[in-house]
């Protein structure tokens, strides 16, 4: 059974070349999360550019990628500067471009000044049990209970917060930021359709077509992994078959370290079926 850490881990194949490994877990739905990918990039950027921190990395989910295929990353430098390191990444599987972005890394400075949002008010993991999305590998408690799945569940404000920890994560800051970056795609759509009676994320790929389109991740502080983070998410608008959220991760002492945005599709399952027969 191949891991989350394992598919994160990308095999160095020279050239700027990183190779993400088949899923040999993969179950009925073959389809590899958009958030995978980018942490694979990013775990991909890292090493390519040792010893330099990543700023942002932002990501466009072209097509549907095969977890039981692998996949290639092509890490290409644009410039590599004292202070700034910008990388354009291609993710392909076969000759079909699954995924595009960049992304920018660069050698910390000295405060000129500091501020940061802290995360206020919200019950910490013991207060929650283990939700659907846990596994031996990640414990995952969405603050509250709440069943973002059922579509009878009573309907609440376009937000939801979760607690992540993963369990063995060597110590290696790559695995790390990209375990961070593995989770900015699970939540958002749920978030997005809590509002709304009547459908729910167990509706996604029945009913409903859902994707993550986008992920644009800011990293503000070096990150651990294998203990809780506290993933806020916000949907701020839900329209025209796409949703956008404004999202942050906190630590467990409430200290900012990382903010993302993502845009997503949630479309009629027919409607969509049509565009894809029209070559939409």
């Amino acid at each position: 059974m191949t891991g989350i850490v394992e598919l994160l881990d990308v095999v160095d194949h020279g050239d700027g070349r990183y190779l993400g490994r088949p899923d040999s877990s993969a179950g009925e739905r073959r389809v590899v999360e958009g958030s995978q990918i980018l942490g694979q990039s990013v775990v991909a950027a890292m090493r390519r550019s040792p010893g330099r921190r990543p700023v942002s990395a932002w990501m466009a989910f072209v097509r549907t990628a095969d977890p039981t295929d692998p996949l290639d990353f092509a890490i290409e430098p644009v410039t590599e500067g004292r202070t700034f390191t910008a990388i354009r990444a291609m993710v392909r599987q076969a000759d079909r471009v699954c995924a595009t972005g960049n992304l920018l890394l660069d050698v910390t400075a000295p405060d000129v000044i500091r501020h940061a949002v802290t995360a206020s008010d919200v019950l910490g993991p013991d207060a929650s049990r283990p939700s659907a999305f846990a596994s031996d590998e990640r414990d995952v408690r969405i603050v509250g209970d709440i069943d973002v799945g059922d579509p009878d569940a009573p309907t609440g404000p376009p937000e939801l917060d979760a607690w992540v920890r993963f369990a063995d994560v060597p110590a290696d800051p790559a695995l790390h930021t990209g375990l961070l970056a593995h989770f900015t795609g699970q939540l958002s759509i749920a978030a997005a359709l809590r509002p709304h009676a009547g459908i729910g994320q167990d509706d996604a790929h029945r009913a409903l077509s859902t994707a993550v389109n986008t992920i644009s991740l800011s990293v503000h502080a070096p990150v651990r992994a294998d203990r809780w983070m506290l993933y806020r998410h916000r949907s701020t608008f839900a329209g025209d078959g796409m949703t956008h959220s404004e999202c942050r991760v906190h630590d467990e002492a409430g200290a900012l370290l990382a903010s993302f945005t993502n845009d997503c599709m949630v479309r009629s399952a027919v409607v969509a079926t049509a565009d894809a027969t029209r070559g939409l």
